[in-house]
């Protein structure tokens, strides 16, 4: 008997029935797929993602337990947990804006509350200089080798840019391809490495083009661009998305201008002359903060859905929206606390200030306006 029947036969022997062959990952998986399909129970991959986790100064010394623990188990039922970690870990002394440096232990908190791929391509991951950005990339390194996280968006060397530009993940039988990107950033760097990368065509392209290679069956795109505090996308957004859902995306998810943006959903000819339909969410807004502008407490997670057949059919979900809210210390909580709206709009006697309870809900029904998202709530 050779190798491959051998371990055909041992996986199928030793896993329970009501488990898929996801266990065996990689190169082996995908044999195991394109041969034995009937061997392969249907599945669904699921993906959630949040938008800015931000380490302002006056979250620097409060209890973090709570920012995201009521959103934790969303996370941890979800594949992929997705956080766009807008600050570097640069070391002491720890600063909030306009210069982040937020202590080592909040990415390890973000972790432990359920996110499992960092997103780290934005304008403030250059705050601390080249020496902060490498500083960062040590630790999410160290982080990833020790099997709790992935990250994309930064790179200390060119290996490690061809294997997180895309970030590539093979779930189920699902291969999954997340690119990530900024417009710029606050400070420069003169030096190529370490890199961040950022709104330049042809890295996007080629990156684009290493997905496909790499038989990627979905490209998520989540770029860090637009105006900060506009309620509505500008030009330069739409461009883009368009040319990335010309280019092969099939969901582009943006961050950035710190509010909810308008969603739409974008019919475009691809490469292969077919008509594409590709979401796009320009902006999710803040996850955690200590911004208190109008309409910046108010937020999105966004859950993709992917699904497989027993004959290997892969088909991409209508995406699911949820608004969320981040109270600031002292309102619901003593520390800072997202809660999703949905669960929390009759909870209003749970509240230590309920104004802040009734500016949630005028928030959330002028935002839901403008952007044309909609969830459970009627």
């Amino acid at each position: 008997m050779n190798r491959f029947r051998l371990i055909v036969l041992l996986t199928f022997l030793l896993c329970p029935f009501t488990k898929t062959f996801s266990q065996v990952s990689g190169e082996w998986a995908d044999r195991l797929l394109t041969r034995f399909p009937w061997l392969m129970a249907p599945d669904t991959v699921s993906v959630v993602i949040i938008g800015d986790v931000m380490m302002h100064s006056r979250q620097i010394n409060a209890d973090y337990g709570p920012f995201l623990q009521t959103l934790s188990s969303r996370f941890k039922k979800a594949d992929l947990a997705v956080a766009n970690m807008e600050f570097t870990l640069g070391g002491k002394p720890y600063s909030g804006y306009p210069s982040f440096s937020a202590p080592d232990k909040y990415a390890e908190y973000v972790f432990q509350q359920g996110i499992n791929v960092f997103l780290t391509a934005n304008n403030h991951i250059l705050d601390k200089g080249t020496s902060g950005l490498t500083r960062t990339i040590s630790i999410y390194d160290s982080m990833e080798k020790e099997g709790k996280i992935r990250f994309t968006g930064i790179a200390k060397d060119s290996h490690q840019d061809s294997c997180s530009y895309p970030l590539l993940f093979n779930i189920k039988g699902i291969r999954l391809a997340l690119i990530n990107f900024t417009y710029g950033t606050n400070s420069g760097s003169s030096s190529k490495w370490p890199k961040v990368n950022r709104i330049k065509k042809d890295d996007i392209l080629s990156a684009l083009e290493r997905a496909k290679k790499a038989k990627a069956d979905f490209v998520i795109v989540l770029p860090h661009w637009g105006l900060e505090y506009q309620l509505k996308h500008c030009p330069a957004q739409k461009e883009l998305a368009i040319w990335l859902a010309q280019n092969g995306a099939d969901v582009i998810i943006g961050a950035h201008p710190h509010v909810v943006q308008d969603y739409e959903c974008l019919n475009v000819t691809g490469k292969d002359g077919r008509i594409r339909s590709v979401p796009v969410f320009y902006s999710i807004g803040n996850a955690v903060s200590n911004m208190s502008q109008e309409n910046t407490r108010l937020e999105l997670l966004v859950r993709l859905k992917f699904t497989r057949t027993r004959d290997n059919v892969k088909t991409f979900l209508e995406p699911e929206a949820e608004f969320l809210w981040c109270t600031l210390p002292g309102r619901l909580t003593d520390s800072y606390c997202t809660v999703p709206v949905l669960e929390y709009r009759i909870r209003r006697k749970e509240w230590k200030i309920p104004s802040d309870h009734d500016n949630m809900m005028r928030t959330y029904w002028r935002v839901k306006q403008s952007s044309g998202i909609e969830d459970n709530i009627q």
